[in-house]
């Protein structure tokens, strides 16, 4: 699981916080969201690569089913959102500052907030934008490698309020080698689903590319 707040500053948790996190699992249990293929036990670091980021509600549906399993996820955000009034609430419900005008990039910054906890899950939208065709952006595989820890891939099927995740997958020195294991799972899953065969097409693509090969 993710930190919690105690955890890092000794603070309680803000009311705000809680009052949003009880407020997220009434939206999930009346939604009647479930999982099929819960975290894999006795991980206490990973990240969470989730697709597809189709709606604004991704977030509390993801949000709710790590609750269910009993983990409390981290998430990415600019660092200016952990100033003022708004810092005990972004820390509380599990926001990593990320300040892009470092030296240092996004992940390196992420990878050392892993070294610094003993339990962190980040959840990462890895189409990176709900207009995403399918394709998946690197960075969570950049993440897992620099932090040197597995990624768990999740499916969302919005028309029967399912999701679900895989057993850990370890990213290897190539991401083609390791999205298409990605891709086969999310394909196994849902083998219709239009953005998952963009991510099955993109995986065999890169493999390609990575052999000299070319794709038709």
């Amino acid at each position: 699981m993710s930190q919690k707040p105690s955890e890092r500053s000794g603070n309680k948790r803000s009311i705000l916080s809680r009052i949003v996190r009880r407020i997220i699992l009434v939206i999930w249990s009346l939604k009647g969201w479930k999982i099929d293929g819960g975290l894999p036990k006795g991980l206490q670091k990973y990240v969470i690569a989730g697709a597809p980021h189709s709606s604004n509600w991704d977030f509390v549906f993801f949000t709710g089913a790590t609750a269910v399993e009993g983990i409390e996820p981290a998430f990415m955000g600019k660092h200016t959102l952990f100033q003022g009034i708004m810092k005990n609430f972004m820390y509380d419900m599990g926001g990593v500052p990320v300040d892009r005008s470092k030296r240092s990039n996004y992940v390196e910054q992420v990878a050392e907030e892993y070294a610094r906890r003993d339990h962190m899950a980040l959840v990462i939208a890895a189409e990176g934008t709900r207009s995403s065709n399918g394709e998946w952006k690197s960075g969570f595989y950049n993440i897992a490698r620099a932090a040197n820890v597995p990624i768990v891939a999740a499916w969302v099927d919005n028309d029967t309020n399912t999701l679900g995740f895989s057993d850990p997958i370890w990213p290897t020195q190539s991401y083609a080698e390791t999205l298409t294991r990605i891709a086969a799972f999310m394909r196994s899953k849902l083998p219709d689903l239009d953005r998952y065969k963009v991510l099955e097409a993109q995986a065999a693509r890169l493999l390609a590319e990575e052999k000299g090969e070319t794709t038709a």
